[in-house]
């Protein structure tokens, strides 16, 4: 691998932990620039080493967040089913049909778009409701673990987006800001990448010395994320999902296209 093609990666890998510390969706820059630069290298590998780079993106970027929402610990106790949720979803990766997965995205990233562009409103409440106090109830808790579980089982099976996917859920189902979202998204998304990682580890598909490298920009850029977030605001959170949400589309239409 040579010199120019390691620094394109590290830049990449940058970009990615910054997208996916403001919204989510940071593998969609780093997978396909690892797969293009690596030819030779399978779709497992590439996955793999977008893992490695993102766990420890994610969980630097969980720690800026969680120290400034204080109630995003309470999203521990979903760790157990995002972790099973994606390392099972991991596993069963190579048997799903990517091009029947594209355009159900394709629909639910349009959708998501509109419904934030018709309701300003959406994500820039008071970051209470349901987050604080004495918390959700019974039904609300239920609904957080289908949630958490099915979006774990699509983080480890495909993943674009997962982070997003999570923020407006917790936002729907709780109330409150994109940032108080946000927050609780990264905690999960942190035991999401750890149960994916573990499977393909498990499977022999972790290249671990580029992992590591790739990490280390990733972390750089989801801290100056992570603190974007916290300084601009809920307004920057939903002009950031708009921007990720047409880019998205555009990237997964190309690909579903494209073959």
């Amino acid at each position: 691998m040579s010199a120019t093609v390691i620094g394109v990666l590290l830049v990449g890998s940058m970009a990615a932990g910054w997208v996916d510390a403001v919204v989510g969706g940071g593998g969609l820059i780093l997978i396909p620039l690892v797969m293009i630069l690596n030819p030779g290298m399978s779709n497992a590998q590439a996955l793999g080493v977008n893992k490695v780079a993102a766990i420890f993106g994610t969980a630097s970027s969980a720690a800026v967040l969680a120290r400034k929402v204080p109630s995003a610990r309470k999203a521990l106790r979903f760790a157990p089913v995002a972790l099973l949720g994606s390392a099972g979803g991991a596993m069963i990766a190579s048997s799903v049909d990517k091009q029947v997965m594209r355009p159900v995205i394709i629909v639910l990233l349009v959708a998501v778009g509109v419904f934030i562009a018709v309701r300003p409103s959406f994500g820039q409440g008071s970051g209470t409701g349901a987050f604080a106090g004495a918390g959700p109830g019974v039904r609300t808790w239920l609904s957080l673990i289908a949630l958490v579980a099915a979006i774990s089982v699509y983080d480890g099976t495909f993943g674009p987006g997962t982070g997003l996917f999570l923020i407006l859920g917790f936002t729907s189902l709780l109330g409150g800001d994109f940032i108080t979202s946000a927050a609780w998204a990264k905690v999960i998304n942190v035991f999401t990448n750890l149960g994916a990682l573990v499977t393909f580890a498990l499977q022999g598909e972790v290249l671990w010395l580029l992992g590591m490298g790739l990490a280390v920009t990733n972390v750089i850029g989801a801290q100056i994320g992570a603190r974007m977030v916290l300084g601009r605001g809920t307004g920057f959170v939903r002009v950031v999902i708009l921007v990720v949400v047409v880019v998205m589309s555009a990237k997964l239409g190309y690909d579903l296209f494209a073959g």
